[in-house]
Parts: structure tokens; C-alpha cells; sequence
């Protein structure tokens, strides 16, 4: 990597870390790692697929991106944890429906309260990506565009509509969504991803600059 570019684009980094990230790094784009696997992980695994502009199949293909990718040369990769806590039994939990009468009612309030806490940090996360891009938008990096971790959180049912969707302009694509492997890029990145997590969970964005 260019160490003067690195340099040039530190402000990012450094503003990454100061709204909250817990790691971020400069990279170049051949770093993230791009994989077909990664969607269909999303199309056979995930119960919010196709639920949301953000995610596939209403998002551009893993080849798609690829090629997006390749169009730039710098992108900062961050890291987050959210303050949501999760214990081994109520980890066990995390993935059965609020409604299942099969959990206590203590343990169904202390789910709810873990997914509040979780959404409540990923809409925090894309409103730093959202800031960081502006700020990359303002440096002269007119085409900086990020792309965060999940499903959209800013409705509680998408239109799935471009047109009548109330927030065109904050909503941003699932890196999952078009094939970025997370953990392989993190590796890269030279960071530390912790699958399953042990207490609070992970997450990552990613904002592609020049």
C-alpha cells in the first residue's frame, strides 16, 4: 500500500475510531474477499432474505460487486461490539421466535431486551458509516459509499420499494448481501473475529473510498 495514500486517507481511521469502532483499518480493495458461498449462505440460512432493499435478491450480485470493487482502490474496513450481552443460556436462546411459550417469560424479556440493545447499535453503526462517507464525500472522494453489516434496521417492514421507501438516502447494502466475507476480510484487515461471539457480539462495515 502506498504509504503516502495510507497517510492521506487516515482521517478516516482515526474518526472511525473516535465515533466508536472498536479497530479500523485502511486497506486496499483486493483484501476483501468476495464469494458466491457468502449469498447463498443468506438465501438458504437467513429468515430476513429478501426481506429488505438491502439484501439479496434486490441487491447486486456477489460477481456484480466484484466488479464494483475492482473499480476502486481504497477502502477503510471497521470493526464494532455492541453493547448487548448475551450469557450461554440466554445465547441458546437468541434464535427462537419471542412468541415460543417453550421459553420463561424472564427469558423471553431478557431476548427482547438483547435484540433491542443489538438494533438499537446497528442503526448507531450506519449513522458513523453514513457520517464517515459524507466526510470522505467532502475530502474530494465524491464516490465513497458504505456498506454495513445486516439486514436494514431503519423500518420495521420494508416497502421493498425504491420508490416509496421512506429513507433512500441513509439506507445502505448488506456487505453479506453481495458476498463480502467478513471474516476472511477481517483476517486480512489484520483483525480479530470472534465467531460465536462470547458476550457481545461483532460487527463490521465497510466504506469503499477511492
Amino acid at each position: 500500500m502506498s504509504e503516502i495514500m495510507k497517510k492521506n486517507l487516515d482521517f478516516l481511521r482515526k474518526m472511525a475510531l473516535d465515533r466508536g469502532a472498536v479497530d479500523a483499518t485502511i486497506l486496499r480493495t483486493d483484501k476483501i474477499v468476495i464469494e458466491n458461498r457468502i449469498v447463498f449462505k443468506c438465501r438458504v440460512g437467513c429468515i430476513n432474505y429478501g426481506k429488505t432493499l438491502s439484501c439479496p435478491p434486490h441487491t447486486p450480485t456477489a460477481e456484480e460487486f466484484k466488479k464494483i470493487v475492482s473499480e476502486y482502490s481504497y477502502a477503510l474496513f471497521m470493526k464494532f461490539e455492541s453493547k448487548a450481552q448475551a450469557d450461554p443460556e440466554l445465547a441458546k436462546n437468541l434464535s427462537k421466535p419471542i412468541s415460543d411459550l417453550s421459553i420463561s417469560e424472564n427469558m423471553r424479556n431478557k431476548v427482547k431486551k438483547f435484540w433491542d440493545l443489538w438494533n438499537e447499535d446497528k442503526l448507531k453503526h450506519l449513522s458513523i458509516v453514513l457520517e464517515l462517507e459524507k466526510l470522505a464525500m467532502h475530502k474530494g472522494y465524491s464516490l465513497a459509499t458504505g456498506l454495513v453489516a445486516g439486514y436494514c434496521h431503519l423500518c420495521k417492514k420494508c416497502t421493498l420499494d425504491r420508490v416509496t421507501c421512506p429513507h433512500p438516502t441513509r439506507s445502505r447494502i448488506s456487505e453479506e448481501a453481495v458476498g463480502v466475507n467478513v471474516e476472511a476480510t477481517a483476517k486480512n484487515a489484520g483483525m480479530v473475529f470472534t465467531f460465536p461471539f462470547k458476550t457481545n457480539p461483532e460487527s463490521f462495515a465497510l466504506l469503499l473510498i477511492i
